[in-house]
């Protein structure tokens, strides 16, 4: 028991069900006043057309005619007679076998003798036929009380009945309750002792529970697999800078021997690639959890597409690659402008990197269908088939690209950014080349935490 008392499914089971009965009573309390007010009028309605009759007779015939009247009436067998009698001034009764004192006028509860059953409680209209006589009319109220009576044992035990199956329906609700929240609760158990892939059961009525479990399916899908992007980035984290890390103290070794300036130098060089690498992964860090949105505003990025390619094109060309540039005039959306303009410089370095010479690279922004989209194409080799799934990981890099500068964050930082303002980021091999494709909504849009980066192949 003082389990169920400190259980929230008894308490809200058991609350309704004290709600309903409570509820129910009054519904019943209602009624039965309700229904006793509406016989005692009619009761009254009778006794008053009755005494009404009287009166005209008296009128009209006489004292001697209403006498004769009120004896035929009193000598009927009907089960709904009432009760006679005139009384002087004095309080005698003149005529009528009713035993009781001379009433008050109007309609009021009195009581009477009753030859059967002695004392009686009825209910009487008292008038005056003249200035001394007075007329009371008076019916047993008797069976309005039977018909009280029956309501009253009627009302109980329907009361009772409903008591039991209400108790009984509490008790089903409350295990039910308790049982789908216990599953979850199970469940949430088993997540903190460890086995983070277990889930919430869903079932097929989709249900309040259902759509709760859902939720926390989704959340715990995100959960694990930030989880599984920690580990993936700590691993990275220490496989990349143990490198630079063990050349640094190499270097120190040497140059503390030969040349400790350019021993210092060098090591200044490498720390500040270190520091560079962390930068990174902290501003990938801060845009996944969109702590820049407030800086949002409307950016015109036709003017930034080709602000960027003007930039690059020398470069580009000093490198002996092509840089050609196709922009849609007016093209605007809301979003840091920042960190877009950063998004597509490490688009256009990376297809600059990682393509041999004579590569021709394009740039396209067009916009359709309510999102704008900003592409860089080259005609180089492209990205093995097997590679396109992973190159959005934090540290991944294709084979092919081992040797050239950085760390694999670029397409890490992109795939952010696009999140950040509710796009995503596509990746096609096109053959010949692969191409990149920021695609962005016109106005401001929440980041779609499911939506991931779209990987295609134009082998068709």
């Amino acid at each position: 028991m003082p389990r169920r008392r400190s259980s929230a499914a008894y308490r809200i089971a058991f609350t309704s069900l004290g709600a309903m009965l409570i509820g129910l009573a009054l519904l019943g309390t209602i009624v039965f006043f309700a229904m006793h007010f509406a016989f005692t009028r009619q009761l009254d309605a009778t006794i008053a057309g009755e005494a009404q009759t009287l009166v005209d007779e008296y009128r009209s015939d006489g004292g001697r005619e209403l006498g004769e009247g009120i004896a035929e009436r009193e000598a009927s067998t009907s089960p709904q007679r009432l009760m006679y009698a005139v009384f002087a001034p004095d309080g005698r009764r003149l005529y009528g076998h009713l035993q009781t004192v001379r009433p008050p006028l109007g309609v009021h509860n009195l009581q009477f003798v009753d030859p059967s059953e002695g004392s009686d409680a009825g209910r009487g209209l008292g008038i005056d036929l003249s200035r001394g006589e007075r007329l009371l009319v008076a019916a047993d109220s008797e069976w309005v009380e039977r018909i009280d009576a029956t309501l009253m044992e009627l009302f109980g035990i329907a009361f009772l009945v409903l008591c039991l199956l209400g108790f009984a329906g509490a008790l089903v609700l409350a295990k039910y309750l308790q049982r789908r929240l216990q599953t979850i609760s199970g469940t949430a158990e088993a997540i903190i002792g460890g086995d983070i892939r277990e889930r919430m059961p869903v079932g097929s009525r989709n249900d309040e529970f259902d759509q709760v479990a859902a939720t926390l399916n989704r959340m715990l899908d995100r959960i694990e697999g930030l989880l599984e992007n920690l580990r993936q980035v700590s691993s990275d984290v220490a496989h990349d800078l143990r490198t630079p890390l063990a050349r640094l103290r190499n270097r120190l070794e040497r140059g503390a021997a030969e040349d400790p300036r350019q021993a210092i130098d060098d090591a200044i060089v490498q720390v500040d690639e270190v520091l560079s690498l962390f930068a990174a992964i902290l501003r990938i860090a801060e845009v996944e959890a969109g702590q820049t949105r407030r800086f949002f505003e409307t950016v015109n990025l036709s003017e930034l597409a080709t602000e960027l390619a003007e930039s690059f094109a020398p470069s580009v060309q000093d490198e002996q690659r092509t840089l050609l540039w196709s922009i849609e005039p007016g093209v605007r959306v809301e979003g840091d402008r920042e960190l877009l303009a950063q998004a597509f410089v490490n688009l256009l370095e990376n297809a600059q990197r990682h393509t041999p010479p004579g590569t021709i690279i394009r740039i396209a922004l067009v916009e359709g269908n309510g999102r704008s989209c900003f592409t860089v194409r080259d005609d180089g080799p492209g990205v093995p088939k097997s590679d396109l799934p992973r190159l959005t990981r934090r540290f991944a890099r294709v084979e092919s690209s081992r040797r050239t500068p950085g760390y694999g964050l670029g397409l890490s930082l992109v795939e952010a950014v696009a999140k950040l303002h509710g796009g995503r980021l596509l990746l096609r091999n096109e053959k010949p080349g692969f191409s990149a494709t920021v695609e962005l909504p016109r106005g401001i849009a929440a980041p779609e935490p499911t939506a991931g980066t779209e990987l295609a192949s134009a082998e068709h």
